[in-house]
């Protein structure tokens, strides 16, 4: 049975939604927005995070009904896939278009994210139980980008001396820096961040960048490298160790990439719905590809529930879903370190009630 097949007839009723808005500087310096979105039915909450990135598209969400009532989702009884398919036709941006092309897809996510932890708290269960799979411990890495030296590395490590890295490298690493995080150590992802356009983290590496990173951290996993006539060697050279994420939405995203994945970074709110998400973890299983999971900088139940999936069906990768104080310019002295220990008596999609 399919991942999908196992969640897919879980029943739900739905009566009532809201919204909450939640903001955060972060590490990377903007202001992160994010709205919760609440599904309720039969004393039950369910929740959801969109991600979406421009404020002005959380802003418009003041002037947006319902999403359930009249001109939403119609209140009442669903299967779980019956309640996907009545999002089909819910317009989630009625009142201007998205800035973003991905945004549909992260309020999506939000929407049937709140569906699936409405079902399993209705039904006092935990996505493990219904899943068929045990919580594990998740291994995680501290996602960061560097101010020009190795200080923050440097102050992580201090908290938890075998604190991992996901990096993101630019044009300014110069050999100084290198040989600076070499010496820090624990780095486990680069991520070139080839493919955005229009955002604060737009990245265009040079060949010879791409020559000199994967040399100085032969153990690190390539994240999201530009192929083109110039990188096209050096990256079929380390073919075993590249890693996709910003092109990934679904199986056929995977199937369409220029080398075959041995490595996928699975960010749940990139593919929209839960079936997307299922399936291309069940291709990956199938094939032996290496997963982990990935974040957006949620700010509220959007964080455990990938924690929650990465438990679940990547436990040990080098899982981008740390602690979201971790993201904050100062991370605080009392945050948990790697691994997140499995939850005790889960219920409902999230992986731990306060992460």
């Amino acid at each position: 049975m399919s991942l999908y097949e196992r969640v897919a007839d879980l029943p739900l009723v739905v009566e009532e939604s809201d919204r909450a808005r939640n903001e955060r500087d972060t590490s990377s310096g903007f202001l992160r927005k994010s709205t919760t979105i609440t599904l309720t039915g039969e004393g039950a909450a369910g929740r959801g995070e969109d991600v979406t990135y421009d404020g002005e598209d959380h802003d418009a969400l003041a002037d947006v009904p319902a999403f359930v009532g009249e001109d939403g989702i119609v209140p009442g009884s669903y299967t779980f896939d019956e309640f996907s398919a009545a999002v089909d036709d819910l317009d989630l941006f009625p009142t201007k278009p998205p800035e973003r092309e991905a945004s549909p897809h992260y309020r999506r996510w939000a929407v049937e994210s709140a569906g699936l932890d409405l079902a399993l708290r209705q039904a006092g269960r935990s996505l493990g139980d219904v899943l068929g799979r045990t919580y594990d411990p998740v291994r995680f890495v501290v996602s960061t980008r560097l101010d020009g030296d190795a200080a923050r590395l440097e102050r992580l490590r201090e908290h938890d001396p075998d604190a991992e890295f996901k990096l993101d490298p630019t044009e300014e690493w110069d050999d100084d820096l290198i040989a600076a995080v070499q010496t820090v150590g624990g780095v486990r992802v680069l991520d070139f961040k080839a493919f955005y356009e229009g955002t604060d983290v737009d990245s265009d590496p040079s060949p010879a960048l791409y020559e000199r990173l994967v040399a100085a951290f032969p153990d690190a996993v390539i994240e999201d490298a530009a192929v083109d006539d110039g990188s096209r060697a050096v990256l079929e050279s380390v073919v075993d160790r590249l890693a996709w994420d910003y092109p990934i939405t679904g199986v056929e995203s995977v199937e369409a990439l220029p080398f075959e994945p041995r490595w996928l970074n699975v960010k749940p709110s990139r593919f929209g719905t839960v079936e997307a998400l299922f399936d291309t973890v069940d291709w990956a299983i199938e094939r032996d590809v290496s997963l982990y999971g990935g974040g957006q900088f949620e700010l509220d139940v959007g964080r455990p529930q990938i924690q929650s999936l990465a438990g679940l069906l990547y436990p040990e990768g080098p899982n981008d879903v740390a602690p979201g104080g971790y993201n904050l310019p100062e991370p605080p002295a009392d945050l948990p370190t790697s691994p997140l220990a499995a939850p005790d008596e889960p219920v409902g999609f999230g992986y731990a009630t306060d992460r």
